[in-house]
């Protein structure tokens, strides 16, 4: 599994909203189908390329077909944002400081409305 087929397969709400489904607990085929409100065939399709992805897994379960996710890719996913998230909480620490020293400075007065002669 490349680094691009794990992007192309999470790029599409449809697919990241089965894996936040997925996410709470394995589910089957039909489960999926009724709670996106996609057609059988279309979720099958997206379910595809998740697996493809390596993004989740499926068993058999008698004539059911149960899918989970397998958090490998996405501890990977995680790893690779590290430095990012690193990057984004210092530019977010610094806005907060900015903006604490800004909340703490004293605003123009506000003008007096009566006429001056």
């Amino acid at each position: 599994m490349s680094d691009a087929t794990l992007w192309t397969a999470l790029a599409d709400p449809h697919r990241r909203a089965i894996v936040a489904l997925l996410l709470e607990r394995p589910r089957p085929v039909g489960e999926i189908v009724e709670a996106c409100g996609l057609s059988q065939p279309s979720t099958s399709k997206h379910l595809r390329v998740l697996r493809d992805a390596g993004l989740v897994r499926v068993r058999q379960d008698a004539q059911r077909r149960v899918y989970t996710l397998d958090p490998a890719p996405i501890a990977a996913l995680d790893a690779w944002l590290t430095p990012y998230r690193t990057l984004w909480n210092a530019s977010l620490d610094a806005l907060g400081r900015r903006l604490d020293r800004t909340a703490g400075e004293p605003s123009d007065p506000p003008e007096d409305p009566t006429p001056k002669d």
